[in-house]
């Protein structure tokens, strides 16, 4: 009897607790609110997010949107989301391609293979992010000879100081279900639960395939053209985006090799024996042995590298790329004031897209164990 008293007692006193401490939370937010509330009005600052509806009056540099200096001001929050979206999915991509490589290369057998692909890890994963940045965009990019000289591929592709210049496709809705359906299959190659990962890489090596061929002999596309004093035609990609999405994707890469590199190694050495022994090339036994069983350890570790990818992408302020924070957390901040509103807005955008990608992450994890 006196036992359970006493475990009623410890139970109630938990809560009570809790309760205060809960209480003494809400009361220090109250008067943080409070005190903020009072210097706004001190200083005739109005709260709220009426601004959002104002003209803006400042120009952007790359605009995948319609923008102009009387847009407003939401506009150009939405103009630095989707230059933020750009350069993230980008990277996610080129990081994803190069650190797959990368990682296998390390365990490779060939010593000159594998020594390069560890300098590549220990000497980029070493060097400060923003440095790197630095390095790009001014060591490299603003380096680059000006328009009329510049460094072409095959008439197709074109670099100079101003940026790279590609071609932009030109699709109706036809050519763009095409491509919705193959995302959508590739979508449900990543989903499904019967699907064996070996059966995942094949398929999806084919749809891949599928839309690169489509894409170069059924799309057409429109090259840029030397006209004048600049290129005409095709997309323009500034060089602040690409001074931005290599240090970016080089840099995450190089985790990822690792993070790669440690899946592989997990998997059993008494399997790669075994598949050895039964007749299977080094590529089949990657294929077939390795990858599918070490994908289980590399997600987890994987959905940490690219969190990292969106949030490191807030560092192309520092070379003015008009991201997101550039955009509405610098200019808009400045012209403005409201910097409670504006900080907020981009803390939630962050906060929401990181929750966002890590809970599609675990969602993948669990599907595939």
């Amino acid at each position: 009897m006196q036992h359970a008293r006493g475990g009623h007692f410890a139970r109630i006193k938990s809560i009570a607790v809790q309760v205060a401490f809960l209480g003494l939370v809400a009361y220090g937010l109250v008067h943080i609110f409070d005190n903020v509330a009072d210097n706004l009005r001190r200083h005739h600052i109005l709260s709220g997010f009426q601004f959002l509806k104002e003209s803006a009056g400042f120009a952007i540099i790359s605009t995948p949107i319609a923008y102009s200096e009387s847009s407003t001001y939401f506009r150009a929050f939405l103009v630095g989301l989707c230059n933020t979206f750009i350069v993230s999915c980008i990277s996610l991509v080129l990081c994803t391609i190069v650190g797959f490589l990368v990682g296998i290369a390390r365990l490779s057998r060939n010593w000159l293979v594998a020594t390069l692909a560890t300098t590549y890890v220990e000497v980029v994963r070493n060097i400060p992010l923003l440095l790197q940045i630095f390095f790009w965009y001014f060591g490299v990019l603003r380096n680059l000879p000006p328009v009329r000289q510049s460094f072409a591929i095959g008439d197709t592709l074109f670099l100079n100081n101003r940026g790279l210049f590609v071609p932009s496709p030109l699709m109706d809705a036809g050519h763009w279900l095409v491509v919705f359906g193959g995302v959508a299959i590739l979508l449900f190659l990543m989903t499904a639960r019967k699907i064996t990962a070996t059966k995942r890489m094949g398929v999806g090596a084919a749809v891949m395939a599928f839309l690169t061929v489509y894409s170069i002999f059924f799309v057409q596309w429109e090259r840029p053209l030397l006209q004048g004093f600049n290129f005409q035609g095709g997309i323009d990609i500034i060089p602040e985006c690409v001074a931005l999405v290599v240090a970016l994707s080089l840099y995450t890469a190089s985790f990822v090799a690792e993070v790669v590199r440690s899946g592989l190694m997990s998997v059993p050495q008494g399997q790669r024996e075994a598949a050895r022994a039964l007749g299977l090339s080094p590529w089949q036994i990657q294929r077939y042995i390795v990858i599918p069983q070490g994908m289980k350890v590399m997600v987890p570790q994987l959905s940490v590298q690219y969190l990292n990818v969106f949030k490191n992408s807030s560092l192309g302020t520092a070379i003015a790329y008009p991201d997101l924070m550039n955009v509405f957390a610098g200019t808009v901040l400045n012209q403005t004031g409201q910097a409670i509103e504006v900080v907020a807005m981009t803390i939630a955008v962050y906060l929401t897209i990181s929750l966002m990608i890590s809970a599609f992450m675990g969602w993948y994890n669990r599907r595939i164990v």
